[in-house]
């Protein structure tokens, strides 16, 4: 029997507020944007938006591209609630409350979670605008959101041998197929952050199988998989990391970038709920 952790009155709490704040909505799909990424929000029908300042535990998101509220309503005729706005470890949040959202999630009865995300390319096929698909991670953050006491309701040892669902990748890669969607596969190392990495650094990580870098994703992916949640993750590729390319690297070409695609990406995740 697990054991209820310091941080399970707090997730009892926020549930509460969102279910009460989206009722009569039941969600069965969960999906992260990352940055720049919020546009896929928008989509959803029949909606109810609840900012942060309203749920207990929720601090205000503090980096451009993320919106800062939780967005319920249907989205190809499927329930689904889309969290616009990340909290990261480099903001000086604890892993437990970068992934706060996903034990929410879990709790409202969420079995599918797709995170997004903006990656430097590692892989030097990658271009600014690439889709990867991601295939498994590497955590390089140095925390762990299931450190300490065990929170109710999830497993003390995940299996993490296969964190991104295999099913999940296959539909992704149907749906990639039948849109006429360029989709990349690849592994994804979570950085802390928030400077992005010297050419020591990415070459290491190349080294050890990365084909795409960021600064998030790994802590939702992880409590996600101690509830049972089966995850996607897709990484939009916006520039190439630390010396592979001439351009300085900026969190403007990113938004950038996540613009430009967004259009691409929209309909690869609109398949893929679609579908499920």
């Amino acid at each position: 029997m697990a054991e209820a952790g310091s941080g399970a009155p707090e997730v009892a709490q926020a549930t509460e507020a969102v279910r009460v704040a989206i009722a009569p909505r039941a969600p069965r799909v969960a999906i992260v944007l990352g940055s720049g990424l919020g546009f896929l929000g928008e989509g959803l029908e029949g909606t109810a938006r609840v900012p942060y300042a309203r749920i207990p535990g929720f601090p205000k998101p503090e980096v451009i591209g993320h919106a800062g509220e939780l967005i319920a309503g249907t989205l190809e005729g499927v329930p689904v609630i889309a969290q616009s706005g990340r909290f990261h470890l480099y903001e000086g949040h604890d892993a437990a409350v970068a992934a706060l959202p996903v034990r929410i999630f879990a709790a409202l009865g969420v079995r599918t979670l797709i995170v997004t995300n903006a990656a430097g390319g590692i892989r030097r096929t990658y271009r600014p605008g690439t889709l990867m698909l991601i295939a498994d991670h590497i955590n390089m953050m140095a925390r762990h959101p299931l450190a300490g006491r065990v929170v109710e309701g999830e497993e003390r040892f995940p299996d993490m041998s296969d964190p991104y669902d295999r099913e999940l990748r296959a539909l992704a890669r149907r749906v990639a197929t039948d849109e006429q969607i360029a989709l990349e596969e690849g592994v994804y190392a979570a950085m802390l952050g928030p400077s992005y990495e010297t050419k020591a650094e990415i070459e290491m990580l190349k080294r050890i199988g990365a084909d795409a870098v960021g600064m998030s994703t790994v802590p939702e992916v992880i409590v996600a998989r101690a509830r049972g949640i089966r995850c996607l993750g897709i990484s939009t590729i916006t520039n190439p990391a630390a010396g592979l390319g001439a351009q300085k690297l900026s969190h403007e070409d990113v938004l950038v970038t996540t613009d430009r695609v967004k259009g691409e990406l929209g309909r690869l995740v609109r398949g893929i709920v679609r579908a499920l």
